[in-house]
């Protein structure tokens, strides 16, 4: 067909040609969508009942998993909804301690996900699925890094991830006191993870940074028991927000009213997993937004 009969064919099917360019368009605003990245630092607490797990994804698209959740498989299905189809990918993961309810998922996400680099307390637990995480660490030949105070994880674009705590040998420690604390800044802004830290080791760790622990959102310890949460621990965090993380109806009565009745004398507003489903939000360095 010469440069005359297309011409001729163009004229006489306008409709194909409309057709022809808006489908152009469509692929390409559908490729710049999926492959653009946002500028901004999220962090997602699911809601995977009893346990905790959050999904901190820097600008550039760089991911931190800190914990699991219970070994229901609820966060791999939480995962597949919130990261692209293509992303069978996580930078690092974060075991906080070894309790079943924030290691848990692990194995699941190991089979689902290739998982670059593991950090963990060092603490050890004889639950059985302890030894069923390790063993797929060591399947996934992922690095393997034993926190420790003055570590940092460098996500990029401005996101680090400073280890708080521990700042000794955990191997014999009670799993609660060795979590690992971990405060995620990205600008002015924060996020500050302590696992199920105890009040004792809270405020050893409020002692050694004071001020330095403020963060825009705060995720309480052990899901809002009275074991975690202290008024000293509190008052240095400071939170704009904080985000209890724990199953409906739980055995365990978490949140605990205690800690409920001191988050409202301090004027501090909660969001529960088991109320608002994933809590998500984004920082973009300066002002942190529920999204």
């Amino acid at each position: 067909m010469n440069r005359k009969e297309i011409s001729h064919w163009m004229y006489r099917h306008p409709f194909f040609i409309i057709v022809a360019v808006f489908t152009v368009i469509d692929i390409t605003l559908f490729f710049a969508l999926i492959f653009s990245t946002p500028r901004t630092l999220q962090v997602t607490f699911f809601d995977v009942g009893q346990g905790d797990a959050v999904l901190i994804e820097a600008p550039n698209g760089n991911q931190l998993l800190y914990d699991a959740g219970p070994p229901s498989g609820a966060l791999v299905r939480q995962l597949s909804r919130v990261l692209p189809f293509w992303d069978h990918s996580i930078d690092v993961a974060v075991f906080s301690h070894p309790d079943m309810d924030h290691i848990g998922g692990f194995p699941d996400v190991f089979k689902r996900y290739d998982i670059g680099a593991v950090l963990e307390s060092g603490a050890h637990s004889e639950n059985g699925v302890y030894d069923k995480t390790e063993q797929s660490i060591i399947d996934e030949n992922s690095a393997h890094i034993i926190a420790r105070k003055g570590m940092s994880i460098i996500l990029g674009d401005g996101v680090v991830a400073d280890v708080l705590y521990p700042d000794q040998d955990t191997t014999h420690m009670e799993t609660n006191s060795a979590s690992i604390v971990l405060r995620v800044r990205y600008g002015t802004t924060a996020f500050l993870l302590s696992g199920d830290l105890p009040q004792k080791q809270e405020e050893y760790v409020a002692r050694e940074f004071g001020d330095g622990l403020h963060s825009q959102v705060l995720k309480l310890g052990h899901h809002g028991s009275r074991t975690s949460s202290s008024p000293y621990w509190m008052s240095a965090v400071s939170p704009d927000v904080a985000v209890i993380s724990a199953g409906k109806d739980n055995r365990y009565g978490h949140p605990h009213k205690e800690v409920l009745e001191l988050l409202t004398k301090m004027k501090i507003p909660y969001l529960e997993t088991f109320q608002e489903g994933d809590i998500m939000f984004a920082s973009d360095g300066e002002v942190v937004t529920r999204i």
